[in-house]
């Protein structure tokens, strides 16, 4: 295994890795609840034992360097700090986490990834080589390949690069890619475990979107119904070029609530835009294409405009098909029940106009588990 950028020191062990790991999994426990900040997962080991853990706090603050410092107090001094993202150097609402870290006395900082924020973008590192602290940094062709730690850090790094949060669509289908009957009924494809599942993938989320079919057939609350997640509450994003949102829809009545925001057009009627917004709707007017479509990369940097980073698609097909047309999905999660429906269901995604088999969106098996009967299966975009 070698590291990134060379700063000095030799690349993590794999010791180093399985700390790492350790460390994301903190991180993990607060994803979709720290606002515009990351969440980051620190631990500092010092001769072997665990002296001081931290993920990032609830709304981005305190930072989990702070947090772990604040832990391991005096045994900081000689520890080996491992990071979720590379350590913040720029003065914001809290001091500088890599003056935190060069101020306790630790000898060594093994980092997941540089942090792409202009503020930072390796000037963290720098400032710790600076101090003497021995650096080792993954490389990116490990962390892209690693189950534990490719996806942790790609909300935040898309919104800083790209302008647009990481794009995850979720899938709930029969093994022939059905998600509901020809009469429409589709409650439960899959069963209780695949469904807990898909709620972890809520609470781990900025935002959920739907589309305004799907807004109107199924009116789904969106929320997080998982013990000791019900206070989770991702924005809820209606794709809707026509504000057809029912009014009172679930949606709608828990839109001031949930911070709910609608994606339209200009070509939308003012009069229902005027009250869907009265309710609480945040509304965005972005680019249409044809006729009343929103333009999907307009819409998705609409979103990273408000802060999100992280984004859960759950339906439905026409609105899947969009985003995989414009190559905007970037993990696909998909829930398969061991059952078929046949030809005559509902596909889970629309038209693709696919002419050629080079043209078909692609992707790469990052993991996959049983939940109950059913199957969930983790990919990411191939590059």
């Amino acid at each position: 295994m070698t590291d990134g950028p060379s700063w000095g020191g030799a690349p993590p062990s794999l010791n180093d890795v399985s700390w790492l790991r350790a460390a994301a999994k903190l991180a993990r426990r607060h994803l979709g609840q720290t606002g515009e900040n990351p969440s980051v997962g620190c631990i500092l080991v010092n001769q072997g034992r665990v002296v001081g853990r931290g993920v990032t706090g609830i709304g981005g603050r305190p930072h989990a360097e702070a947090l772990a410092l604040e832990r391991a107090g005096p045994a900081a001094t000689g520890a080996t700090a491992y990071v979720t993202l590379e350590p913040c150097a720029h003065q914001g609402k809290t001091p500088p986490c890599a003056d935190h870290l060069i101020a306790a006395g630790v000898d060594r900082c093994v980092v997941l990834e540089c942090d792409p924020d202009p503020r930072v973008a390796g000037r963290g590192m720098l400032r710790l080589r600076a101090a003497g602290i021995d650096l080792a940094v993954m490389a990116q062709h490990s962390v892209e390949r690693d189950p534990q730690f490719w996806d942790l850090n790609a909300g935040f790094i898309s919104r800083i690069t790209a302008g647009r949060p990481f794009v995850t669509l979720k899938l709930a289908t029969t093994l022939d890619g059905k998600i509901a009957l020809a009469s429409g009924e589709s409650q439960w494809i899959t069963g209780p475990a695949a469904r807990r599942a898909g709620h972890l993938f809520r609470a781990q989320s900025d935002g959920i979107l739907v589309g305004s079919g799907t807004a109107l057939a199924d009116n789904p609350k969106l929320t997080v119904r998982l013990p000791g997640l019900e206070g989770h509450a991702p924005r809820t994003i209606v794709w809707d070029g026509q504000a057809r949102v029912d009014p009172d829809g679930a949606l709608a009545k828990a839109a001031a609530a949930r911070r709910a925001v609608l994606l339209t057009t200009e070509k939308a009627d003012g009069e229902k835009i005027s009250h869907l917004s009265e309710l609480g709707f945040d509304i965005q007017i972005v680019n249409h294409k044809a006729g009343r479509w929103i333009d999907p990369s307009a819409a998705l940097v609409a979103l990273g405009g408000l802060g999100l980073s992280r984004l859960l698609v759950e339906g439905g097909g026409r609105l899947a098909a969009t985003l995989l047309a414009a190559d905007l999905v970037d993990c696909l999660v998909w829930h398969r029940a061991a059952s078929v429906i046949g030809a005559d269901g509902i596909d889970a995604i629309g038209a693709l106009d696919v002419m050629a088999l080079a043209q078909m969106p692609r992707f790469h098996q990052m993991d996959a588990w049983a939940a109950g009967p059913d199957e969930v299966s983790l990919f990411r975009r191939a590059r």
